[in-house]
């Protein structure tokens, strides 16, 4: 990683490792022994006095936290922030004033619904939170991989996730929305819309968290110096691309690697291929607030790309894996109200009420008000206050006075004045009736999410549409199937039609909608695409042309591609020159959904076994329109399979056009053609 960053210096106090110590109890006392309680004769009763036993079964007894209700999934890493540009026009914050500062950030990714235990390849939302520790204090982004969300009010948090989540008489299904309770929140709460068309979508299953956007979700203010007002949102722009997986690819890998999305993140900054993210931000004048078809304070609504550009200002690098799960990942509170001075928040009615609820989870979770005090979460600079003891305070606080105002203790910890750096709330001008009300501007539910399906290629509405059919198929209450249906012809008649049929329900026949503008940025087809840190299954037996696999796989390497040798057993491959190469998986261990691309070649040994899986292995990774090259032996089998001529199937004699092509597929993602 190199040098240390300030973050990285303060949690070296608390790191230890354990190898070649002395066991001790947790007050330091050594311990002679630790295989047997300690009792009244070899047979007799364990005794009370056995403070060991007690300290251990105790710590053990208490090791589990209450997962969190929400974003129970999660993987996390440790990096910085660059920025490339001072923002100081817009904002006061002293992290985006400086591009030679480099800020440590702590970034969590999560999946919404499931249990801790759960899958990571389902379909959902994704959380993307980013905690940067500047020396103003904690700054968290706590955001999404999709923009916009199902509600538009935090009073109706606590009934979405009611519907989400397993349904209580069976708790069924896990880590899934394919279910009635679900669905019927949707028909019923139709400013949901938009959202699930996001979770209906590619979007919903991404490829890796490092091919992954992440959205602020909110809108936010910038405040500059001159207490001068903004409104903005955050984007995270991968460095990668956007991409996905396809629904069956998905459901293979949660079986066959639950761990797919954690063990992509950790494996890449282990090799050194750090993720990379580009931070963007779309800023609107304060007197441009009305000036929109949409309220651009309301969270069911995304800022199209087109008419508020994405203006990118720094870039993020992951670099540094957690040590140690618990204490980081588990134990890291993030709160969109960890603000710093030049970032402020909007009225929107969803992040309002994030306000109160993140800490008021936080207590519960982590034990008592102290969780800012655990490493992972306390800020670089120093902090000073009159809050006092509670669970687990660590801050040992010298001198009697805790209270505010004081003269025994000068009247410190004083308040900061604005021009010291103290934080103040943007004065913007409140007035009005005390009312439960939402505005009329929030009332358009469906024009957005016609934008986004009108926004996405034909592969991916198809996509849509089998979502759709997937997920109501599953719902077993007629009636709930028919709301949904009447309720998306309010979107697409050609949508709600497209599903309406596979799922048994009446197809409507009118409907539809008269927006016909769309954002291309909205696809993932337009999103870059890069062979960099794809992974290659090389289908390799004994007896295969050395010098030219050598030649392949060093140019696909040279290309930032990652060929990994699958066989038919583990240990070392021979070819015909005597060149030997290390099989890294077998048939059994390396399935074909584990990997971006094929690139088959065979052997003058290949066995029947060898030939029956790789035929499979070939045709699954076809069936999912990815890459697939082939020299020869690995021509005849595609021959066989009838996909030579498939789009995306790369062959020929000519080894440098071949690698070339080859890596040019790579690079596509995926090759849709297939499918239409």
């Amino acid at each position: 990683m190199g040098n240390k960053n300030k973050k990285d210096e303060q949690l070296e106090e608390f790191r230890t490792d354990d190898r070649g110590k002395k066991m001790t109890t947790n007050h330091g006392t050594k311990v002679s022994e630790d295989e047997f309680s300690l009792k009244a004769g070899e047979r007799g009763t364990t005794l009370m006095e056995d403070f060991h036993f007690r300290e251990k079964m105790t710590h053990f007894d208490h090791e589990r936290i209450p997962e969190r209700i929400v974003h129970a999934r999660g993987f996390a890493a440790h990096g910085e922030f660059e920025l490339y540009e001072s923002m100081k026009e817009y904002t006061k914050a002293g992290f985006l004033q400086d591009p030679s500062v480099k800020t440590p950030v702590f970034v969590r990714f999560s999946t919404v619904a499931g249990n801790k235990g759960s899958a990571e390849a389902v379909r959902d939302a994704r959380g993307f939170a980013t905690k940067f520790y500047t020396e103003e204090g904690n700054y968290d982004l706590v955001g999404n991989n999709i923009p916009v969300f199902f509600i538009q009010d935090a009073l109706k948090f606590p009934d979405l996730v009611h519907a989400v989540k397993p349904e209580p008489h069976n708790e069924m299904p896990q880590a899934a929305s394919a279910h009635d309770t679900f669905w019927d929140f949707v028909a019923n709460n139709q400013e949901s819309a938009h959202m699930v068309m996001w979770t209906m979508s590619d979007r919903a299953i991404p490829r890796s968290f490092r091919m992954m956007e992440g959205f602020g979700v909110h809108t936010f203010r910038f405040v500059n110096d001159k207490g001068e007002a903004h409104f903005v949102k955050f984007h995270w722009k991968p460095v990668l691309g956007t991409h996905s997986l396809v629904w069956d690819e998905a459901q293979k890998i949660n079986g066959k690697d639950p761990d797919f999305h954690r063990g992509d993140l950790y494996e890449s900054i282990e090799a050194g291929d750090y993720p990379e993210y580009e931070l963007g931000v779309q800023i609107i004048k304060e007197n441009e607030e009305f000036s929109f078809d949409f309220d651009i304070l309301d969270p069911t609504k995304l800022w199209p790309e087109e008419d508020v550009p994405v203006k990118i200002i720094g870039k993020m690098t992951l670099n540094r894996n957690v040590d140690n799960v618990f204490a980081e990942t588990e134990q890291v509170a993030f709160h969109p109200g960890n603000v710093i001075p030049g970032i402020d928040f909007s009225n929107d009615p969803l992040l309002q009420g994030r306000l109160f609820s993140y800490t008021d989870t936080q207590l519960i979770r982590l034990g008592g008000p102290n969780f800012h005090e655990l490493p992972i979460n306390r800020p670089v600079c120093p902090f000073h206050n009159n809050q006092r003891d509670g669970y687990s305070r660590m801050t040992i606080n010298k001198g009697p006075v805790s209270y505010h105002k004081n003269s025994l203790a000068d009247n410190t910890p004083e308040t900061a004045g604005e021009e010291e750096g103290g934080f103040t709330h943007y004065e913007e001008k409140v007035e009005g009736r005390k009312v439960r009300a939402r505005s009329e501007s929030f009332k358009d539910h469906f024009s957005q999410a016609t934008l986004f399906w009108n926004s996405m290629s034909e592969a991916e509405k198809q996509h849509i549409i089998q979502a759709f059919s997937f997920e109501l198929g599953k719902v077993e209450d007629p009636s709930v199937k028919q709301q949904v249906v009447d309720m998306y012809a309010n979107v697409s008649l050609e949508l709600a039609q497209g599903f309406a049929e596979n799922i048994g329900c009446k197809v409507p026949e009118s409907g539809g909608s008269d927006v016909t503008k769309s954002s291309p940025a909205l696809s993932q087809e337009n999103s870059p695409k890069k062979p960099d840190t794809r992974t290659v299954a090389v289908l390799l037996a004994d007896g295969f042309n050395g010098s030219e696999v050598s030649f392949i796989l060093t140019a696909l390497k040279d290309q930032g591609a990652e060929p990994q040798i699958v066989s038919e057993k583990l240990g070392t491959i021979q070819a015909t020159d005597g060149t030997e190469l290390k099989a890294d998986h077998t048939f059994l261990t390396g399935e074909s959904v584990l990997f971006d691309s094929i690139y088959a070649v065979g052997g003058e040994q290949v066995s029947e076994q060898f030939y029956k899986d790789a035929m499979y292995f070939i045709k699954e990774a076809f069936s999912h329109c990815k890459a697939i090259g082939a020299t020869h032996e690995g021509k005849k089998w595609i021959e066989e399979a009838d996909i030579s001529s498939a789009p995306g199937v790369v062959h020929g004699d000519d080894t440098t056009k071949f690698v070339n092509e080859l890596i040019d597929a790579i690079a596509e993602h995926r090759h849709w053609a297939r499918e239409l």
